[in-house]
């Protein structure tokens, strides 16, 4: 049996790098006051159509719907933002505190040819910060971003493109502009460009088509229908990308592929992936909870993407596999006190072992102690036994010594402190 195809068992040598990466993130998103919140990977299909937008390639292609039991239209959500406007209405948590700053790490579903760091489950870190309408609020998630791939080694990978595609009434003219100039090229345009046209024309922005992106290039742009509100906002961002140091590119063909965005739009875009280069997307989505019917709350977020992200990780940590540091042989398990003592004291202070259970002779299992690495291996043979005593084997010198179990515990606390 093999696993479906785009999807992939996690294996105990990778989930370490996962462990790390949701280390990073909790510490940092910790210390500017995000909250971890988990929502449920099935929600009502309705919640997405609603938000996500009819017209989007997730909505009429990638999504993962079903009818269950009471006949009810479940999806396995496709992204994690409309899950946290959701739980934000469904728990009012706008009533406890007038900015809720949360983040979630957790598995995303959508029906796409799988590739190289894109899988039909993938998975998502994300932040979201709601209940603020100023620039700072943009300008803080961009710099946690930043500061993650930083973290993991990633600042000389990483360009961070962004654009302003205003507000709701400011885009409705310009996509008016740009499908009446389009239409004079549409003979010209490629597939999925013309089918665009008349359903969601922004997404032709997003086209690879270099006959295309040629035709776009002398169009109308978004920046030129663009209001005071909407230019101050981008300006302030702008500035103080400048001030923190962070590299950046406006994008003028920038709109990201969810409807509910508006002024801010930006990606992290990576070197290293080819077409498949987006490592983080997110922006401004100010009418999201009011559309979902919750209050009129504004909001700004981004999430990355995790297999991607481990890929660069890869190629810029060297992920050493942490073996045991100390490897237990014994030579008879029936002397349960000992083994157990000695299991205590290490859980006591947080030593990694690993304990045979293979009945070997104790040969075998130092040599086995010294495949796997550790550097230690306690040898509890017959003549420890009957002197109440460990054997320490250190694996690297080949230097051993023989200590009563009575000391063990002083013996570890040295350890522990040199």
């Amino acid at each position: 049996m093999q696993p479906l195809r785009g999807t992939k068992d996690i294996l105990p040598k990778e989930v370490q790098t996962w462990q790390s990466i949701y280390k990073i993130a909790n510490d940092i998103l910790s210390i500017h006051n995000y909250q971890e919140v988990r929502t449920p990977i099935i929600e009502n299909t309705e919640l997405f159509e609603r938000s996500i937008g009819n017209f989007t390639d997730i909505i009429n292609k990638e999504m993962y719907s079903f009818n269950d039991q009471g006949k009810r239209n479940i999806t396995l959500r496709p992204e994690g933002t409309a899950s946290i406007a959701r739980a934000c209405i469904a728990n009012k948590l706008y009533t406890q505190q007038s900015i809720n700053r949360l983040w979630y790490l957790g598995p995303m579903f959508r029906y796409e040819r799988p590739q190289k760091g894109r899988q039909r489950q993938f998975h998502q870190l994300g932040i979201e910060c709601i209940g603020s309408n100023m620039p700072i609020a943009d300008i803080e998630v961009i710099k946690l971003a930043t500061d993650i791939l930083n973290k993991i080694e990633c600042n000389n990978e990483y360009l961070l493109e962004i654009n302003s595609i205003g507000n709701l009434n400011e885009r409705e003219i310009y996509k008016t502009n740009l499908v009446k100039y389009l239409k004079r090229y549409e003979h010209e345009l490629d597939t999925d460009s013309k089918k665009r046209i008349n359903k969601n024309p922004l997404r032709i922005l997003d086209s690879k088509n270099l006959k295309t992106q040629e035709i776009l290039h002398n169009g109308p742009k978004l920046k030129e229908y663009l209001g005071k509100a909407s230019l101050e906002h981008f300006n302030t961002i702008c500035n103080h990308l400048e001030y923190l140091n962070i590299k950046y590119k406006i994008n003028n063909w920038l709109v990201r592929g969810l409807d509910y965005y508006n002024y801010t739009a930006f990606e992290i875009k990576t070197k290293n992936l080819n077409q498949q280069n987006t490592i983080c997307g997110g922006g401004r989505y100010d009418n999201l909870i009011e559309q979902l019917g919750g209050p009129c709350i504004p909001a700004v977020g981004w999430a990355i993407g995790l297999e991607r992200l481990i890929i660069l990780m890869q190629k810029n940590l060297s992920q050493k596999v942490k073996q045991s540091r100390i490897y237990i042989a014994t030579q008879n398990f029936d002397t349960v006190d000992i083994i157990w003592d000695i299991i205590h004291i290490l859980q006591e202070y947080q030593v990694k072992f690993e304990l045979d259970l293979s009945n070997n002779n104790l040969s075998k299992q130092i040599r086995k102690a010294n495949q796997l690495k550790a550097k230690i291996c306690l040898i509890i043979g017959e003549n420890e036994i009957r002197d109440k005593s460990i054997t320490i084997k250190w694996l690297q010198t080949r230097t051993q010594q023989t200590i009563k179990i009575s000391n063990f515990r002083k013996y570890i606390r040295y350890l522990k402190k040199n």
